[in-house]
């Protein structure tokens, strides 16, 4: 599905499971739904699982929106309690949409929280008491922490529902919509594109394990100012301290400051990529830890220490595009029924020349050293991978058999996702733009919200260039790629020529082929030597199961064939 469609299907008030790829474009579609019901006097509340996933949205976290705070489980008592904050009860009362970030490291019991009060203080048994929820994330990323401490006797979240969000009874109830983004954005190298898909599907190979085995380096080696991932926090340590100390000069040192109980805190500080000890010298390599408007720089900006202020003793960083930046002080903090419960502040930077692979979730590097030797985590590998952009900003000093695993349970899960957002693209292209459009209306208008005067509509299109950052109006993608399949281009090479991926533009020929633009026949010349040899089976399948959609054929045929290659099948049916 592309951002378009997917925009299209949140414009309709439906409950929205936004996933994909990292690097697909969802912080991006975010931030362009939040700009469209702002544009429409609707402000949605934007929250994400933790605090440093916020940030990248300019959110707050769900715990503090909420109210829950840092209860694992609330009694009726918690939840009158939480009603009765003026501010926690303006805000879920008001609310009328409500976006979760990072869903993935989300447990389920916090989601059935969250249901629990926004029914109780709207005072609706609607799922989530009637707002529009729009849960984004990717759950091939970092699972959460498990925890199974729960009161079955005084407790109203009582059950242990599992270990992912998806696994919720509130999950369940929501009823979501699945728009599973499948253009790229993060990488533009087919080659390492492929690598992560393979290990995303379990099938990843000697083949695939060769190209990554071409990018090993040898300890010592490495470029001193390309930032190491590593997935423990001890690794982490000894690299910067032994950098740190090697640079001449003096060591300037900033320490963290604290207001509030110490649990609170030291939630903060756990969740807090700057350290409460920040020590920086001049030639440190560091990255930002917070987004700044205002100074240009984002939680990952990577660049080198050149100086300190003389009167503040502010650090000053040149990032990489040549520019100084000043590190100015910043806060972080938890709100719990509507107060301040606890808040730390520190320089919004920290050492680069390592990191942690959970700390670099959400992050775009162009290059990175990893050792993921002693990853313990299903996906670990996966998130370090896909941090980067391309095979040849990876630098990798080792692995281990877990290395280039994922879950199984996600595994399956999200062949299911697949194949519900194929059938919700193959729905909306059914209707009318005009139908549509209604949907849309009456949804701003049920949210209390103004339609803007615009006589005739046209759906809106764009694309996202991750180097460009901006959108930009275009003509029908697909009339573009009519055009080079007119031209004689092939599925593969209209793909690299639009930087987009072969499904994306397979959803083109899907549509022109609907309006006759294409003929049947015309598919036949994509077709490979094993599909020409199962092409019988394929339709057979197809005809037995009397269906179009994808998903119940994939599972007919034993998963012997993708998506993409029932697809082209599905297009020469008659």
């Amino acid at each position: 599905m592309t951002q378009a469609q997917a925009l299209e299907i949140l414009k309709t008030g439906a409950n929205v499971f936004l996933t994909g790829e990292p690097g697909a474009g969802k912080t991006h579609l975010v931030r362009e739904y939040v700009q469209y019901l702002r544009s429409h006097d609707i402000k949605p509340a934007i929250t994400a699982s933790t605090g440093i996933a916020a940030t990248h949205i300019g959110g707050m976290t769900i715990h503090a929106w909420s109210g829950i705070g840092i209860n694992e489980k609330l009694s009726l008592r918690d939840l009158n309690k939480i009603a009765g904050s003026e501010r926690v009860e303006k805000r879920v009362s008001q609310a009328k949409v409500l976006i979760i970030d990072e869903i993935s490291m989300l447990p389920p019991s916090t989601l059935s929280m969250v249901d629990k009060v926004c029914q109780h203080i709207k005072q609706n048994d609607l799922p989530f008491g009637g707002l529009q929820i729009v849960a984004v994330g990717d759950f091939f990323q970092l699972p959460p922490v498990r925890k199974n401490n729960y009161d079955s006797v005084t407790k109203l979240i009582n059950v242990p529902e599992g270990r992912f969000a998806y696994e919720s009874r509130s999950w369940a109830h929501a009823k979501f919509q699945v728009c599973y983004l499948t253009e790229q954005y993060r990488q533009d190298d087919q080659a390492f594109l492929q690598i992560l898909s393979a290990i995303r599907r379990n099938i990843f190979t000697n083949n695939h394990l060769q190209q990554i085995s071409a990018r090993k380096i040898v300890a010592g080696l490495e470029h001193e100012h390309i930032p190491k991932l590593f997935s423990h926090n001890v690794d982490v340590d000894l690299v910067n301290d032994e950098k740190l100390a090697k640079l001449p000069g003096r060591t300037e040192i900033f320490d963290m400051s604290t207001e509030g109980p110490e649990a609170p805190v030291k939630a903060l500080m756990k969740g807090c990529l700057s350290p409460a000890k920040l020590c920086l010298k001049i030639g440190a390599s560091v990255m930002f830890t917070k987004n700044n408007i205002q100074t240009g720089v984002v939680n990952g900006t990577l660049g080198t220490v050149v100086g300190f202020e003389t009167d503040t003793n502010r650090p000053q960083i040149k990032i990489k595009n040549g520019r100084r930046v000043t590190a100015e002080l910043v806060s972080w903090a938890i709100e719990n029924n509507g107060k301040i419960l606890a808040k730390i502040s520190q320089i919004p930077l920290r050492l680069a020349w390592a990191i942690t692979v959970h700390k670099s979730q959400g992050m775009s590097l162009d290059e990175a050293v990893m050792d993921l030797s002693q990853v313990f985590e299903f996906g670990q590998g996966y998130v370090a991978l896909s941090r980067v952009r391309r095979l040849t900003g990876l630098h990798i000093l080792g692995w281990n058999t877990r290395a280039f695993q994922v879950d199984p349970a996600v595994i399956k899960q999200d062949e299911e996702w697949r194949g519900l957002s194929q059938q919700q693209t193959e729905s909306v292209s059914r209707l009318e733009a005009r139908d549509i459009k209604e949907r849309q209306d009456n949804f701003i208008l049920s949210c209390g919200g103004k339609l803007q005067t615009i006589t005739d509509y046209e759906p809106v299109e764009f694309e996202y260039s991750y180097e460009r950052g901006r959108k930009k109006n275009k003509v029908k993608t697909e009339n573009i790629t009519f055009d080079l399949w007119q031209e004689g281009k092939t599925i593969a090479q209209i793909a690299e020529s639009r930087s987009m991926v072969p499904s994306t533009i397979m959803s083109h020929l899907e549509k022109l082929s609907a309006s006759g633009k294409i003929n049947k026949t015309d598919f036949y010349r994509e077709f490979t030597p094993k599909l020409f040899t199962n092409e019988a089976e394929i339709k057979a399948a197809f005809h037995a199961l009397d269906t179009t959609k994808l998903a119940p054929v994939l599972e007919r045929l034993k998963g012997e064939f993708t998506y993409d290659e029932l697809r082209l099948v599905r297009l020469t049916l008659e």
